[in-house]
């Protein structure tokens, strides 16, 4: 079962939410469905920022001159972080 949370507003901060869920004039039939948009909202922002995050630092992969790229296969990676290890005494 899915945990509530309670949230009390007092002030202007509780005129501001009325106003948003007054009857017939609201956007929002309720306080609860008005935050909980609000709270999707920020979520989606924040999805968004970390997509945008991730794509800033594969870009420069993305536009880099195929002739920068090095090959590499796993068997050769593992044998060097290997090596790194024993030489470093872990």
């Amino acid at each position: 079962m899915a945990e509530g949370i309670n949230v009390r507003f007092a002030g202007e901060l509780q005129r501001f939410i009325q106003d948003r869920v007054s009857d017939g004039e609201g956007l929002y039939s309720s306080a609860s469905e008005y935050i909980r948009d609000l709270v999707r909202r920020d979520y989606e922002r924040e999805e968004q920022r970390k997509w945008q995050l991730l794509r800033n630092e594969l870009k420069p992969g993305a536009t880099a001159d195929e002739a920068a790229f090095v090959p590499l296969d796993a068997d050769t990676l593992i044998s060097q972080a290997k090596a790194r290890r024993k030489a470093s005494g872990k």
